[in-house]
């Protein structure tokens, strides 16, 4: 075993619990349980990170919002997988949009079971409680929980809480809640390979065993979806312990700023759009196209993160493909638009005053980031949990509105319906009120977050919790 972490029993047995996180080997993932170590870390409580050398690279050097060095007394595990493949993305799979290139370094870590079972046993010899928490999609690799007696299995949900509420929902016959309001929302076709879905069953009958489920959402966007939840899970507790990501970002001095926070600067409040389709999705050379001529034609200021899905491994760099935009594109927007082609502070560009929309894949790591920065979105769902995340933001908290139907997922979005839809968000009534709103859930998730907030009790509660 590699590990930061150097055994030392005289200050494991001062400890009354630790923390042991498994995050599942995506950025979306693996971002989520990193933020939440950080914030179970400021109670005091020890936490040990666990996963590939790659993903522990991967994940540590994209910390976005907080100082690295608050990175620094997680105990990271790098735990030996078997080597894996990492082809490059395929942006024209013909069955969906999800990220089958993935699949190999998903395998690999799910021969990731001894290890972690090995590191359990060991744990809970030296303290009298160790806490699991596990993605949902590693539940196969926490299974040894359950056999060790001071040791508590939670598994971290991804998702949204109305995307997972509304599985719930539809198993029991979509009966009527007060209060709960479940739009129509877009048929599970198209956001997973078969492969996939097969995997995903195999990994929650595992889940059936946990002790307690975690999510990274607050109760005061998403409390009747929770409360649904609890009501499916019956004595299992369910824990909103959300939004994992800092509220408030560090300032960086001026020569540490990437570019486009410095282009940023530059510009007048709420008038630049940001566009990014997050770490697993690649489009078409024809698509790219599209967008750009769309962008160019909206004469709206744009921040555009044009770079290709993570590769399973990202320090592999054979093959690094640069996407061609149209000739002339870059010298004809300069100063109107800003193309990034590497990794961007995203977190950063949304909670400056200067971004105004968001155009996004609706990741649900994404939905809370723009969420807590009040910035609404033109939601273009690809794959996964995306299409319903984006009818929870553009249909129930009306902080965004539709790029493409999902029914006309395999269409191509011309540059004309990006160029609408950009001007709607960004130089209309319509997108101001969105704004509005966008702001009015932030401070809710602010407020939420102060003392006898519904956030920081719901934080508090677990934390004496895993702590009495």
């Amino acid at each position: 075993m590699a590990s930061n972490y150097q055994s030392n029993e005289q200050s494991l047995q001062q400890s009354y619990v630790v923390v042991v996180m498994i995050p599942f080997p995506a950025q979306g993932h693996l971002n989520q349980l990193l933020h939440l170590s950080h914030l179970i870390l400021s109670h005091n409580i020890p936490v040990h990170y666990v996963s590939s050398a790659t993903h522990i690279r991967q994940a540590t050097i994209r910390v976005q919002g907080w100082d690295h060095n608050s990175i620094s007394n997680i105990h990271f595990h790098d735990f030996k997988v078997p080597s894996f493949d990492s082809p490059f993305p395929n942006s024209n799979n013909s069955e969906t949009k999800f990220p089958s290139h993935l699949v190999p370094s998903f395998n690999a870590s799910s021969h990731l079971r001894e290890s972690v079972a090995a590191l359990l046993q060991s744990l809970s010899r030296e303290v009298k409680r160790v806490i699991v928490i596990h993605d949902s999609l590693m539940a196969s690799v926490a299974q040894d929980a359950t056999d060790i007696e001071n040791v508590e299995n939670y598994t971290f949900h991804s998702s949204s809480a109305f995307t997972t509420s509304m599985y719930f929902w539809e198993e029991m016959g979509k009966p009527t809640f007060e209060g709960l309001h479940f739009p129509k929302v877009p048929s599970p076709e198209g956001c997973f390979t078969t492969q996939f879905m097969d995997f995903i069953i195999m990994e929650y009958e595992f889940n059936k065993f946990n002790d307690g489920n975690i999510y990274n959402t607050s109760r005061a966007i998403e409390g009747k979806y929770i409360e649904l939840i609890e009501h499916a899970s019956g004595s299992k507790k369910v824990w909103a312990l959300g939004p994992f990501n800092p509220l408030t970002i560090e300032k960086k001095n001026s020569k540490a700023k990437h570019i486009s926070i410095q282009w940023l600067e530059e510009q007048e409040p709420n008038s630049v759009i940001y566009v990014s389709f997050g770490t697993t999705t690649t489009l078409t050379k024809e698509q790219i196209e599209q967008i750009a001529y769309g962008l160019e034609q909206s004469k709206q200021k744009f921040i555009w993160v044009l770079r290709d899905a993570d590769k399973g491994d990202i320090f592999d760099e054979n093959e690094v493909k640069r996407h061609e935009l149209p000739n002339g594109f870059e010298e004809r927007v300069e100063g109107m638009g800003l193309v990034v082609r590497d990794w961007a502070p995203q977190l950063e560009i949304l909670s400056h005053p200067s971004t105004g929309g968001f155009m996004s894949h609706c990741g649900w790591n994404s939905c809370i980031e723009s969420i807590t920065m009040g910035v609404p979105i033109a939601a273009w769902p690809m794959h996964s949990d995306q299409p319903r995340n984006s009818v929870f933001m553009t249909e129930v908290l009306k902080v965004g509105l539709v790029v493409r139907d999902w029914a006309q997922r395999d269409e191509l979005v011309t540059a004309s319906v990006i160029e609408s839809t950009v001007k709607r968000l960004m130089e209309t009534k319509e997108g101001d009120e969105m704004r509005e709103r966008a702001m009015k859930l932030k401070n809710a998730i602010h407020r939420s977050l102060n003392d006898c907030g519904v956030s920081r009790m719901e934080m508090d509660s677990f934390i004496a919790h895993i702590t009495a």
